[in-house]
């Protein structure tokens, strides 16, 4: 009897997506015996029921497309907007995932597609995911598709901006994405040469990267190029989100319900006033150096284009093993990266975990060593 698996892709959209697809896809089909079904608009799809026909046409010319044929959304299964209210819709999309007669449902996304897959899985579904993500946060696994793309890109117009930046003796800030880890603004840092990196690992003094400006322009060098990662934060806003934070453990821990929302919504109004937090280090830097400072904010480029041949090649062997793994009868797990060969973890060892930037990684430590800001 013919096996049957559904795919779907959710949370942000991610260079590599199509990619893994056509690997699911392709080698499903190879051997005739596996019919695969699309899923639209990640779980909010699953739970109306709305399919994509994925056969070797539709496979066939998807390779180097940008973005998910399938398209995506951050629904989640048990909060999920249903006209005016927000419903738990975990039964309905079982249902219909036997509905469709699956033996497996293969989630593709980032950390909170990892938890909604996990609880699915907790229900009784068979569920496979792979991790992506341009954000490289994704726990228990080496590293996800989607970075790459992301880091060329942000590396890229880092190398565009060193010219006006030269040329008009300014200083530039770029915010790239990550908001709770580093390994973008990084990683396009040091392919890129900005002198000044910040990142959420390291709390920053906006005093001692102005120091660095001026050290720079001390020795004739009238610009420089500040990448920063969105989730960035000095180190004064660092601890009032750190105490914030405790505050709200303990009073979890208490079970002082009053006390622990009292502590979410200052946390969430805080975090809110760290809209423009980019913007503010901006005005900061031009006031403490005198230099004529810009902001030049990434966003969503880094996400689009054509995958990198990194993302193309690394998404295929996920989506190739994932199936090999399928076939092999594991389910309830993640297909992670563990060097130029993959392995299932568990969702239960994924979820709650975060792959941010260890202190002693050695991009640190090269970036230091060329002299390289970090604001610390």
């Amino acid at each position: 009897m013919k096996k049957h698996i559904g795919i779907l892709t959710a949370g942000g959209d991610s260079p590599g997506l199509n990619a893994a697809i056509r690997g699911i896809g392709k080698t499903a089909l190879k051997g005739g015996d596996i019919q695969i079904v699309g899923f639209r608009d990640g779980f909010r799809g699953l739970m109306e029921n709305r399919t994509m026909r994925l056969d070797y046409d539709v496979l066939a010319s998807i390779l180097t497309q940008g973005g998910t044929i399938l398209g995506t959304s951050r629904d989640k299964p048990h909060k999920m907007p249903v006209g005016n209210e927000v419903m738990d819709m975990t039964q309905v999309i079982c249902e219909n995932y036997k509905r469709h007669n699956l033996d497996a449902l293969i989630c593709i996304g980032g950390g909170g597609t990892q938890k909604n897959a996990y609880r699915l899985s907790q229900q009784g579904l068979n569920i496979l995911t792979l991790p992506k993500t341009i954000d490289n946060d994704v726990g228990m696994t080496d590293v996800t598709f989607g970075f790459h793309t992301a880091m060329e890109i942000a590396t890229e117009a880092i190398d565009r901006l060193h010219s006006t930046a030269h040329s008009h003796h300014r200083i530039i800030v770029v915010e790239i994405m990550g908001h709770n880890a580093g390994w973008l603004a990084l990683g396009a840092g040091v392919a890129g040469g900005a002198d000044v990196i910040l990142i959420p690992e390291i709390p920053y003094d906006p005093i001692k990267v102005a120091q660095a400006i001026r050290e720079r322009q001390q020795r004739g060098t009238n610009f420089s190029i500040v990448a920063v990662a969105e989730g960035a934060l000095s180190v004064d806003e660092h601890a009032t989100v750190s105490r914030l934070k405790e505050q709200k453990i303990k009073a979890k821990e208490a079970e002082d319900s009053k006390a622990a929302k009292k502590a979410s919504e200052q946390l969430k109004e805080f975090t809110r006033a760290l809209h423009n937090n980019t913007l503010k280090l901006t005005n900061q830097l031009e006031e403490l150096t005198g230099l004529e400072s810009r902001l030049t904010i990434l966003g969503h480029l880094q996400r689009g284009g054509t995958p990198s041949a990194a993302d193309r090649v690394l998404a295929t062997r996920l989506g190739s093993a994932c199936v090999e793994y399928f076939k092999q009868g594991v389910s309830g797990a993640m297909i992670a990266v563990r060097g130029e060969k993959s392995e299932p973890v568990p969702l239960e060892d994924v979820i709650g975990k975060r792959y941010t930037v260890p202190l002693d990684h050695e991009w640190i430590s090269a970036a230091r060593n060329v002299n390289t800001c970090f604001g610390d």
